[in-house]
């Protein structure tokens, strides 16, 4: 049962390599089942539990960028809050969540998408942790072709959903996502065609047999 983690910055293509991965590999591809199935574990709207997850657009991470304080979160030198009027606890959120990455991986394997899956599963045996990142022009452009927009609208969703991802690894992990040392291949995905990615994701994913 092969487990890959993909940590994708915004603009890399993420969504698209990861269930092209699962497919080759014959395993589940986890992104979006995470949250719905946290909302019936605690019991809330699948819209509450994503109001917590690293990538929603009105979630944890939009919070966080949005300039309001509290010496807790900390992360590119300023404080940041995320107010209490939330109606779920972030710990708990995130708790449940590392557990049902751990179990699904146990259990059948799988690629799991974001989540700060290579710091949650880095022990897991024979766990491949891949990361897509590449400059951030490239993303942008790559954001604004595909999403038709102007070059201005694409570079503010990157650098938001940018600033989101990595107070998520920072706050809950105290670990900097982009770090080299979190995987075992990192790869440019606006140089680097979708499907050799692919190819080459799936390679290093059977080599660790």
């Amino acid at each position: 049962m092969r487990v890959v983690t993909i940590s994708a910055t915004y603009g890399t293509a993420g969504g698209h390599i990861g269930p092209a991965v699962a497919e080759r590999l014959g395993v589940p591809f986890v992104d979006r089942a995470i949250p719905s199935t946290v909302a019936q574990e605690l019991g809330c709207t699948l819209e509450e539990a994503l109001a917590h997850d690293d990538r929603a657009e009105h979630g944890l991470g939009r919070l966080l960028s949005g300039a309001m304080r509290l010496p807790t979160v900390t992360f590119g030198g300023v404080d940041m809050y995320v107010p209490g009027a939330m109606p779920i606890a972030q710990e708990e959120f995130v708790r449940r969540t590392e557990r049902l990455l751990k179990e699904t991986a146990q259990a059948q394997g799988g690629v799991f998408l974001g989540r700060a899956g290579a710091v949650v599963l880095a022990d897991h045996p024979g766990a491949l942790h891949v990361r897509l990142d590449a400059p951030l022009k490239r993303r942008v452009r790559q954001t604004a072709t595909l999403g038709e927009l102007s070059e201005r609208e694409a570079r503010k969703i990157v650098e938001d959903n940018d600033r989101a991802r990595t107070a998520y690894v920072r706050h809950f992990y105290r670990a900097d996502p982009a770090d080299p040392s979190l995987y075992h291949l990192v790869i440019d995905s606006t140089s680097i065609p979708v499907s050799t990615c692919v190819d080459l994701i799936a390679i290093a994913a059977e080599a660790l047999d």
